[in-house]
């Protein structure tokens, strides 16, 4: 018995030393620490996604983070508007599996992360524990961005959600960003004030947040900002002077929805593909075919099944 289980041992750490094509490495630092040594770094980009395989080209095409927003996720998953109706629970289920597939920090969009500040805590554990880098959280009241002309949360209340967000996280890893909407005047709550903006990312701060992000602020305002408070500052467009980080993001859904209906239009019109139509992604590199196929192979020639090679 003894003999057998040492030689089960061997065989298991023999497994576990091996890397298998297509395998991906444990990382031996957390994601919300790997964004934080972004955040110490030069200014970045964390690009748009809104499922695994979105997720998976960014990475591929090199960015150093990768970006979930509710309104393209909920957009895409469920097809509601960003009124404050996707649940927390919903996003931390789709999250959970964005993480999984890739091995770049993800950063999500948690809204206001509950209806109340014990919601906030339940919200940011499994936000933790579903392997992100970390959430923002935002001073709209919902139904926000709605024909409700309602105001922001009030100043109190918002920092009560983020010291409740920051003493919630198990690592202090975890990020936790604050995002004000007084700049968006037009579908959100804010009135455009930039003192009223400064209050908020002073409260920010004094509440325990590692970065704000003071929606639309051009550079005059990012810099007006950053001289009354000590936090990196993140916007959600082109990284101009000023943002440490920019969750790029609101691109990505509207190209798949355009050319799901220009190619569905087509199809509609003339029974078949449109003569531009390019084809089959890199599926074996996007979706790690090569591992898959090096289990089941192994699997049957182990057992003495028939293989056979594939066309893709």
């Amino acid at each position: 018995m003894i003999a057998g289980a040492a030689a089960s041992k061997r065989s298991r750490q023999a497994r576990a030393d091996t890397v298998q094509p297509g395998s991906r490495s444990v990382p031996s630092v957390t994601p919300g620490a790997r964004f934080r040594e972004l955040l110490a770094g030069p200014p970045f980009i964390a690009a748009d996604c809104y499922s695994g395989l979105t997720a998976r080209i960014v990475q591929d095409v090199g960015f150093p983070a990768a970006y979930m927003g509710g309104h393209s996720t909920s957009m895409m998953h469920y097809a509601i508007p960003d009124y404050g109706v996707f649940t927390s629970t919903e996003m931390i289920e789709i999250a959970g599996r964005v993480a999984e597939a890739i091995s770049i920090p993800l950063v999500v969009d948690a809204d206001e992360a509950g209806e109340s500040v014990a919601s906030v805590h339940r919200a940011i554990r499994r936000y933790e524990r579903a392997g992100l880098a970390g959430v923002h959280i935002e001073d709209e009241i919902d139904p926000k961005h709605s024909v409700w002309d309602g105001p922001l949360l009030p100043i109190p209340d918002l920092q009560a959600r983020v010291e409740t967000a920051v003493n919630a996280r198990r690592s202090d890893d975890f990020v936790v960003i604050v995002r004000s909407n007084e700049f968006q005047v037009d579908n959100g709550g804010g009135t455009g004030s930039l003192d009223e903006m400064i209050r908020r990312a002073v409260a920010a701060a004094e509440a325990g947040a590692d970065a704000f992000i003071p929606t639309f602020a051009d550079e005059q305002q990012l810099a007006a900002i950053a001289a009354e408070v000590d936090l990196p500052l993140g916007g959600y467009q082109a990284l101009i002077s000023g943002l440490q980080f920019t969750l790029f993001t609101g691109w990505g859904v509207w190209v798949a929805a355009e050319a799901h209906r220009r190619v569905a239009s087509h199809i509609f019109e003339h029974g078949d593909l449109p003569p531009d139509f390019g084809g089959d992604f890199d599926r074996r590199t996007l979706t790690d075919q090569t591992a898959y196929d090096d289990v089941i192979r192994r699997w049957a020639e182990r057992t003495g099944r028939p293989t056979r090679p594939l066309p893709w």
